[in-house]
């Protein structure tokens, strides 16, 4: 005697929610502008919010170029430039290899979170975890792009570029030479430093692509975050506030050390949004360069992240005092005083 089984019913496929893309969103947005042109014109013919707007879109113009580029070449690097070619560079000698690597970030440009990858495949691949942190601050400070950048926002002050220049290097090595003094292995998690497995099937394209197009949304967004905290500042703090700050240049330089610490902003960007800040002096808009790229919110979360909590409780403090110190070390050098 046979038997015979019967199918069971396939289930009902789920409904899937439709979520909107950000295309569909700006043509939404689009759509709604050109429905509403007259009273949004009515509603921004204000002077403090033309000048704001003016402001917003400056910064923005000026630093795009030098963003796009950035993730252009940060994504070739990624793409073509193999992690093995900067560990057989290094030397042996840790102590010696900081400021090598420190030169390396030169060489080897990127964002701010591109530097953090970067470092921990550094590591995985046997880099010493002192000379990796040295490019990890090093790479997205001293670069040429951001050097070139910040020489063009402040076109009246050549001495800004070597003031930032001496400041982010110094703080570079002097936290890579930290962590080979202070630094303990258990204060990194341990997925940090475990070699990943190799994976096939992306070409070198899809990877430049790819990590051209997470840097340039990363980034950009910051950049529009930037743009309107400076157009912000200048419509909403009352004038008088900021000058009364430029006469403070200890009060001065704590304030932007913080600022730059929660705005988060990108290292090819960043001289754009303080070179507005014309209030104040140089020695405080000098500390928000070389604090920014150095210790934010967001690096201090990726970091956290990437090499674990321990390890961020201890480096983003002391990152943050050092590179005060060192900025403000390099802007009285330079600067020949308080400026």
């Amino acid at each position: 005697m046979t038997t015979t089984t019967e199918a069971e019913p396939e289930a009902p496929e789920e409904r899937r929610r439709w979520v909107p893309s950000s295309l569909e969103v700006l043509c939404l947005v689009l759509v709604l502008a050109l429905l509403f042109r007259t009273p949004l014109t009515q509603f921004f013919n204000v002077p403090e919010l033309r000048t704001g707007s003016t402001i917003f879109v400056a910064v923005c113009v000026q630093a795009l170029p030098f963003l796009v580029f950035g993730v252009l070449l940060s994504g070739l690097i990624a793409a073509y430039v193999p992690m093995s070619a900067l560990r057989k560079a290094l030397p042996g000698n840790s102590a010696l290899a900081v400021p090598v690597a420190g030169v390396a970030g030169m060489a080897l440009p990127g964002c701010e979170c591109a530097s953090v990858p970067v470092s921990r495949r550094l590591m995985q691949q046997g880099v010493a975890p002192a000379a990796a942190l040295t490019f990890l601050l090093a790479a997205p400070a001293v670069n040429p792009i951001v050097l070139v950048s910040t020489a063009v926002a402040f076109p009246g002050e050549p001495l800004m570029v070597l003031a930032r220049f001496l400041g982010s290097f110094l703080t570079a090595v002097v936290m890579g030479w930290l962590w080979l003094r202070l630094g303990k292995a258990e204060w990194i998690a341990e997925r940090a430093l475990r070699r990943p497995e190799p994976k096939a099937g992306d070409s070198k394209f899809t990877i430049f692509a790819e990590t051209a197009r997470h840097d340039l949304v990363e980034a950009g967004g910051f950049l529009v975050l930037g743009g309107v905290t400076s157009a912000a500042l200048h419509v909403l703090v009352p004038g008088s506030w900021m000058t009364s700050l430029g006469g403070q240049v200890v009060l001065g330089v704590i304030v932007m050390a913080l600022l730059a610490v929660i705005l988060a902003l990108c290292s090819e960007a960043d001289a754009f949004v303080v070179a507005s800040l014309s209030m104040l002096p140089l020695l405080p808009r000098l500390v928000f360069l070389v604090v920014g790229p150095a210790v934010d919110v967001k690096l201090i979360a990726m970091q956290a992240g990437a090499f674990g909590r321990p390890f961020a409780a201890r480096f983003a403090p002391l990152t943050f005092v050092v590179a005060i110190l060192c900025a403000v070390g390099a802007g009285l050098v330079v600067f020949g005083g308080v400026r």
